[in-house]
């Protein structure tokens, strides 16, 4: 990524945060755990018509909650949903979650993509799976490891016609301040490289070349019928100091992210969902961590095209 002021850094360096895969590689499909200790205050935007996910009610500003004890990005559809408990378990065996009289009970926050198409639709990320991911914890790649196993890209002609994608990371720093994006991309629409503009990942014809999703969208005019075979999700991490509904904003704005480096986004067809998560003291400006969240988004999403390699008879963009 372009910049003479941003230093790339590894997610790693940012301090409370741990991000854990796990995958069941043949029926193409898996989860991604972000476990923040000590909990994270922590905001969501969703701009998808059609999103999976589990706890979002405790992300609005209004509600009292002001800690979650993990994010968890799964594939497996509303299926999928069912890793979290895997993940409350994990948690609750730690000691980790809301204090109350009966015991914790961990704050676990969750949303899914779809990639049923991909390997055995009636295999998904359950709460064994969950849990393992959080075992997991501190060990993970890019590409099509966690969330990303089964993630594609550049459906609007169908299976047929896309490509692989899977999960991106990317994290840079200035001064004290650090800010981190982890992503599963899975778009209706095409991957751009947000700095070129060039397409990296998408509809694809026999002769391999690209083919406009756009104007595919344009042509399909409403007839297109498989509203939840998308979604990308993801969460930006920082060490900055914010509220909730700041981070809700900074949420909103790593969406920008989303618009760089996909067309068309957040459609009908889509759940895309982001979540912001802080953990730190860092006093920052909430409009320099919302335009660095943009940033970083752009280049996680990029990366989870490149970092896909071809499996399921879907062509990965930097491995043929």
């Amino acid at each position: 990524m372009n910049s003479q002021v941003l230093k790339e850094i590894s997610i790693k360096e940012i301090e409370g945060f741990s991000i854990g895969n796990a995958e069941i590689t043949e029926a193409g499909t898996g989860c991604t755990v972000i476990l923040a200790e000590g909990g994270a205050v922590t905001g969501l935007d969703v701009r998808g018509g059609g999103p999976a996910s589990r706890e979002s009610a405790l992300l609005d500003p209004l509600a009292a909650n002001d800690s979650v004890n993990a994010v968890l990005l799964s594939g497996g559809s509303a299926f999928g949903l069912d890793a979290a408990a895997g993940v409350m378990k994990y948690l609750e065996e730690r000691n980790a979650g809301f204090p109350t009289a009966y015991g914790v009970v961990p704050i676990v926050c969750a949303s899914c993509l779809f990639d049923l198409p991909v390997g055995r639709a009636d295999v998904r990320p359950d709460a064994e799976l969950g849990y393992q991911a959080c075992v997991n914890a501190g060990h993970f790649e890019e590409g099509n490891h966690g969330a990303g196993t089964g993630a594609s890209c550049g459906k609007a002609m169908g299976m047929e016609y896309a490509m692989k994608s899977g999960l991106g990371i990317y994290a840079v720093q200035v001064g004290e301040l650090k800010v981190g994006a982890v992503v599963a991309a899975n778009p209706f629409g095409t991957i751009y490289d947000h700095e070129t503009g060039r397409p990296v990942a998408g509809i694809m014809d026999h002769e391999g070349r690209f083919i406009d999703s756009e104007d595919v969208l344009f042509s399909i005019a409403g007839k297109y019928n498989a509203f939840t075979d998308n979604t990308t999700i993801g969460a930006i991490l920082t060490n900055g100091s914010f509220s909730k509904s700041e981070l809700c904003k900074i949420a909103g704005m790593a969406h920008d992210g989303l618009a760089r480096a996909i067309r068309p986004v957040h459609t009908m067809y889509d759940g895309d969902s982001v979540y912001a998560m802080s953990k730190g003291s860092v006093k920052a400006d909430i409009n320099v961590v919302g335009a660095i969240a943009a940033k970083v988004m752009a280049e996680a999403i990029k990366r989870a095209a490149l970092t896909a390699e071809s499996a399921y008879g879907l062509r990965g963009a930097g491995h043929e």
